[in-house]
């Protein structure tokens, strides 16, 4: 029988080519498992190495090795890497090259002009950079940045030493910009939004969220002509002029955000509707006061299909308006908004049948009769979060059960549950993720019914859900495998039993025990051998995890990237591989210890 090159007898996998083992390959969609992959043999490995696009690294000195073996990437994530320095960007642009296409720099602080000068002189075909939250890009940064002529998509949030001369020479280098991101770059004023929106014609999203700019600049963003997405959240010195020099302009405009813009009134967005007429996404969260006139104009907008109230007042007859002009609306967000009543939910889910997204967050006088005419109308739903509302029973509970089976994202933080409403929400198979905070009649029982039937369950928040214990967690471990996100913080009945089940769990990739005080070093142990990519763990206030706990769960899960735990654990010895912060009477450890790439 043949033998494949430099490995132990595989049979005749190779005889099948490398065409077919490709496919075999790209069939394969867990990291993990690709990687047991391309260690078969040599040629597995090969194979693995070219077809291998995306890279997230995670200890910076094994950049060098993983671009010699990985020559092909496109995209390279390097934002978990502290270390990245301007040698480290020169050795990418030389072993990358023309293949790299987006970059991400994120929160690094290391490196300087110099290197983001090479990388983009190296990659030509870059189409997209992050450097949000580095704190020490400037204008030079820019400067250097405005080499990448091809650069379609830039992402500078928070970058707040950057100024309108950065941004100029950004916007004449790189004139083939389709997405910019300036939140928070607060050095940035009128002049450099004007000059961008006249050098780069090809913009399709902008954000300038949180700077201080007026009306002056919303002429010339007017000028462009594929605009789609503009986000101006929190832009005080912007009214309804600049909405109505909005409306003259922008004819494929799709997504509006003028959350808390509180210098608007209702009379500017009304105006939108006579220009704005291909707008599918509109927020107003906490924006301007709710009226009829305001909603009555909606009915504009043939395309409209996501609209957020947070924190606005509006009335039943708003509610009603909305049914009838919105048809074909799938995503409404009433979160914390007065007003809100059993008639008005009627009357609008009549209308919108095709609602796939509803946030009624603290929609605190709803009552069954909203929940039921929900169910009843919208049985495609996907997403309902109706936390802190009170009065809604397991009625409620039961007919999304049987008339919503698509549910995937439900939250009943802070409601009326039970065990019976959790054997009834049970029925709802695709749940993904499921919130349960400050639900104290529930109990391990109902846990028991949605894991024998929720295989799919990727995040369960159980919050100050003090019903719940080990055997809870124990079916949950067996039934959820997908499991990803659990939250048990303060459900002091859970102990080492408890999360020894839980380590079972391998995608595990963040935990929150806050507050449990029986758990030990043991519990914690376990955890660490059994879920090996844990990323964060939140250990406050678990007083009997020692450092030989804490030893354990940094040495095992080679991922960590973040701890929160109490002050009064003896971290000296855990020196050589976390960063140590103080948060008043606790600690919260970034870890400095990562594994190798994913």
């Amino acid at each position: 029988m043949k033998r494949c090159e430099g490995c132990f007898e595989v049979g005749r996998l190779e005889a099948l080519g490398d065409d077919i083992l490709l496919q075999v390959l790209d069939n394969i969609n867990e990291t993990r498992d690709r990687n047991s992959w391309s260690l078969v043999c040599k040629q597995f490995y090969r194979l693995e190495s070219a077809r291998k696009r995306k890279i997230r690294l995670l200890r910076g000195e094994m950049l060098p090795r993983i671009l010699k073996r990985y020559r092909a990437v496109e995209h390279l994530d390097l934002s978990l890497c502290p270390q990245i320095s301007d040698q480290c960007l020169g050795f990418v642009a030389a072993a990358a090259g023309p293949s790299l296409r987006s970059i991400d720099l994120s929160r690094l602080v290391r490196f300087s002009h110099l290197g983001l000068s090479v990388l983009a002189k190296g990659c030509e075909n870059l189409v997209e950079i992050d450097v949000s939250y580095c704190a020490r890009f400037g204008d030079m940064e820019a400067a250097a940045i405005s080499n990448a002529k091809n650069l379609q998509t830039l992402k500078l949030v928070r970058c707040q030493m950057v100024s309108d001369l950065g941004l100029s020479l950004i916007a004449v280098g790189c004139r083939k910009l389709q997405d910019l991101n300036l939140k928070w770059c607060v050095g940035v004023s009128d002049l450099g939004v004007e000059l961008v929106a006249i050098k780069c014609k090809e913009l399709r999203s902008l954000d300038v969220s949180y700077l201080q700019i007026t009306n002056k600049c919303i002429a010339s963003i007017t000028q462009l002509s594929y605009l789609e997405t503009f986000v101006s959240v929190g832009c005080v010195c912007i009214d309804d002029k600049g909405l109505t020099l909005l409306k003259n302009g922008c004819k494929s405009l799709q997504r509006l955000d003028v959350s808390k813009c509180q210098s608007m009134s209702s009379t500017g967005i009304i105006s939108l509707a006579n220009g704005c007429i291909a707008l599918q996404q509109l927020n107003l969260a906490y924006c301007i006061p709710v009226t009829n006139a305001l909603l009555a104009s909606f009915d504009k907008y043939d395309s409209l299909q996501s609209i957020r109230f947070d924190g606005c007042e509006i009335s039943s007859s708003g509610l009603k308006s909305i049914g009838k002009s919105c048809k074909s609306l799938m995503e409404l967000s009433l979160s914390k908004c007065t007003g809100v009543t059993d008639e008005g939910i009627s009357a609008l889910v009549g209308g919108c049948t095709g609602l796939k997204i509803l946030d009624i967050t603290c929609c605190r006088d709803l009552t069954d009769a909203a929940i039921t005419a929900v169910a009843t109308s919208c049985g495609n739903l996907s997403c309902l979060k109706m936390e802190s509302c009170a009065l809604v029973t397991e009625r409620s509970l039961y007919m999304l059960g049987d008339r919503c089976p698509f549910i995937e994202v439900l939250d009943l933080t802070d409601c009326s549950v039970s065990n019976t409403g959790l054997k009834s929400i049970s029925r709802c198979t695709g749940l993904t993720t499921l919130k349960l905070g400050l639900c104290e009649n529930i109990s391990n029982e109902g846990l028991t019914h949605i894991a024998a039937h929720c295989s799919n369950l990727q995040e369960i928040d159980l919050y100050r859900s003090v019903g719940i214990g080990d055997t809870g967690l124990a079916a949950f471990a067996s039934g959820c495998p997908k499991l990803r996100m659990v939250n048990l913080s303060y459900c002091i009945g859970i102990t080492d039993h408890g999360l020894k089940s839980l380590a079972q769990l391998e995608k595990l990739y963040n935990l929150e025990i806050r507050g449990c005080f029986l758990v030990t070093s043991a519990g914690i142990s376990a955890i660490a051998s059994g879920c090996k990519r844990l990323v964060e763990l939140d250990i406050k206030r678990c007083y009997r995890v020692d450092d030989m706990g804490m030893m354990t769960v940094v040495q095992c899960c080679i991922n960590l990237r973040q701890v929160r735990c109490f002050r009064d654990l003896k971290l000296f010895i855990l020196c050589e591989y976390v960063y140590l912060t103080l948060f008043g009477d606790d600690l919260s450890l970034t870890v400095k210890r990562y594994g190798l790439c994913r």
